[in-house]
């Protein structure tokens, strides 16, 4: 039945242990349900910039660890276990943000759970074969047979969630092609007012977590290769590896202020995108501030960027992103079309359209009994018994 009056709301996140992409996406989320309490596995206020020290937060049994985000992932096999054991009891609607776990919490049987899915976890599904190349035979070994379970416990765990709400066409994809799973696209938030162009200096940008998924070494390489000044923000296992690979012309500013990192996007030619990205909310930031994107061919950019108008596109490795640079005029792009294709994905449409998602499913609720709502939920019972779907 509908809820009478306003909804109890949790809000859920795999971990708040520093501020990127998806935890500017929660911070949305928050600001939209001003009220609702947060959970998520482990949690570091310091890390998170004391952004969410007003929230009521509570955390998994992990957090007696006090994990970080330079060492959390060593932690990696607990989380599933860690999640579902957050009690989510008394919630009328719980609106998850995921990028790998947070979606498996288990609610009550009248709550409503409707994800924001960033992208099913990336190591046991579309990085799957990628991550096991990285590692030796026995590490390899190992791994094959956690991913193998954690894409049957995360497949279980998706037939729970009552609405999949996604970041792109890409990410649509992918949850129905793991999941079975329908989604509707609600493009996250960007705070484009952040953003004015500026005075434009002589170096591009790349703005990324330096993790090996991302490619950063293309980008090394070419402009190592061309001479040309890269400026890279951001940090992660994969930097010092990467400043091996670097020659002169390239600069690594480490983790810098936001003020910082709109001054640097106003001021670059170019931010340059090495990796295929879900939805990659730097693209959009890069327009608001006035400045075309060059970026590989792929995923959300093809959603977030017009092609000889805002930026343009490249395939292949370091020699193919060097012709994309040296053959882009980035003096010919209008900064006016820069901001006008950025204000489509400006933080007041994600406001309004995530809790439209939430009200189709309140209302779903409604219209038809839980215990009939979903054949899953069958399948779902007897995973729990250890007829796990085969992978």
């Amino acid at each position: 039945m509908p809820v009478d009056g306003p909804p109890r709301v949790a809000l859920v996140h795999d971990f708040l242990l520093d501020i990127r992409g998806a935890e500017r996406v929660f911070l949305a989320m928050c600001d939209i349900w001003p009220d609702a309490d947060v959970f998520t596995a482990v949690y570091d206020e310091r890390g998170t910039e004391g952004r969410f020290a007003h929230r009521n937060v509570q955390t998994s049994f992990l957090q007696r660890l006090r994990p970080t985000s330079r060492n959390f992932r060593a932690l990696l096999p607990l989380y599933p276990s860690a999640i579902e054991s957050l009690d989510l009891s008394g919630y009328d609607v719980v609106v998850s943000s995921s990028s790998a776990w947070a979606h498996a919490v288990i609610c009550d049987e009248g709550t409503v759970h409707v994800s924001y899915c960033h992208n099913p976890f990336r190591y046991a599904w579309n990085d799957r074969d990628q991550t096991l190349a990285r590692r030796d035979p026995l590490t390899r070994a190992a791994l094959r047979t956690v991913f193998h379970r954690w894409r049957q416990w995360d497949w279980i765990a998706a037939q729970r969630v009552d609405r999949y709400v996604t970041n792109s066409r890409l990410t649509q994809g992918r949850i129905r092609a793991y999941f079975g799973r329908d989604s509707r696209v609600v493009y996250p938030p960007v705070d484009t007012a952040r953003f004015t162009p500026g005075e434009v200096g002589s170096h591009y940008l790349v703005l990324s977590e330096l993790m090996p998924h991302k490619r950063i070494e293309v980008a090394v390489s070419a402009f190592t290769r061309l001479g040309l000044p890269l400026v890279v923000v951001g940090d992660g296992p994969d930097a010092r590896r990467l400043q091996r690979l670097a020659g002169p012309t390239v600069r690594f500013a480490g983790r810098v202020s936001d003020d910082e990192v709109a001054r640097l996007l106003a001021g670059a030619r170019a931010l340059v995108v090495t990796a295929v990205e879900e939805f990659g909310i730097a693209a959009v930031e890069a327009q608001a501030a006035g400045r075309p994107v060059i970026s590989v061919r792929g995923g959300g950019a093809l959603e977030t960027i017009e092609d000889g108008v805002t930026g343009c596109f490249w395939e292949g490795g370091p020699l193919e992103l060097a012709t994309a640079v040296r053959e882009f005029d980035d003096a010919a792009i209008d900064p006016h079309d820069c901001v006008e294709n950025a204000a489509r994905f400006d933080r007041s449409v994600f406001a309004r359209e995530l809790p439209l998602e939430v009200e189709r499913a309140l209302s779903e609720l409604g219209r038809r009994e839980r215990t009939h709502r979903r054949p899953a939920d069958l399948r779902q019972r007897a995973a729990r018994r250890g007829l796990a779907r085969p992978f």
